[in-house]
């Protein structure tokens, strides 16, 4: 099989399964719809599908747009229909491509992404099945006054050691972004905080803008 039909088979299983995803997620209301008897308000339903879309929309569009390059065509599908892409998957797949020292874009990376997230997802699964069982006589320590705090904390700590490497390698070109998100947050962190995602494309913006300044006049 080529890289073109590969591809093509990828975005044919991809579309079919967010198609069936999306089917998922609306079973159970509509079941309850069926079994109970009681059907939705369609215009407060209309306001509220209004609402969250204006909210959550722009966001995905932004985290399609930065997150599919890194993550190719089968992981990008599979990562977005399992979700938690920013704090799991992206991570995963980063971390994979560093161990195994392929390339994003090429096809041995596009492999390496689609094993990592298919396996943080299973991993995820586990992990949350196993968090339910735990979750009552865990309760009592993970709400303890030495823990609690840390948990504001777990994104921050994973992003920052992930991207500490790469920090390290290519210190030209982190400069930019970061001086950018610190003055950003500085300036304006209601924004920070209500629009992650935009800043999130912001930053990539400068990043790109930056870099091929930099690589145009052979500085990196």
């Amino acid at each position: 099989m080529n890289n073109s039909t590969y591809r093509n088979e990828m975005h044919k299983y991809g579309k079919l399964f967010t198609i069936m995803g999306i089917c998922v997620m609306f079973l159970a209301p509509v079941m309850i719809w069926l079994i109970t008897g009681v059907a939705p308000n369609l215009s407060q339903l209309f306001t509220g599908v209004l609402a969250l879309s204006i909210i959550f929309l722009p966001g995905g569009a932004i985290e399609m747009m930065t997150y599919s390059p890194l993550l190719g065509t089968s992981a990008t599908y599979l990562a977005f229909i399992t979700g938690n892409l920013v704090n799991l998957k992206v991570p995963c797949v980063m971390n994979a491509t560093e161990l195994c020292g392929t390339k994003i874009g090429t096809d041995e990376n596009e492999v390496i992404s689609a094993l990592a997230v298919a396996f943080s997802s299973i991993t995820t699964v586990l992990i949350l099945s196993l968090g339910v069982v735990m979750l009552i006589p865990l309760t009592p320590i993970l709400q303890s006054e030495v823990l609690a705090p840390a948990f504001n904390w777990v994104i921050s700590a994973l992003f920052g050691a992930l991207g500490y490497k790469y920090f390290k390698g290519n210190l030209k070109l982190t400069i930019a972004p970061l001086v950018f998100v610190v003055i950003l947050a500085f300036v304006a962190p209601e924004f920070i905080i209500a629009n992650m995602m935009i800043t999130i494309l912001l930053a990539a913006i400068v990043t790109i803008v930056v870099s091929k300044v930099l690589f145009d006049k052979k500085l990196v």
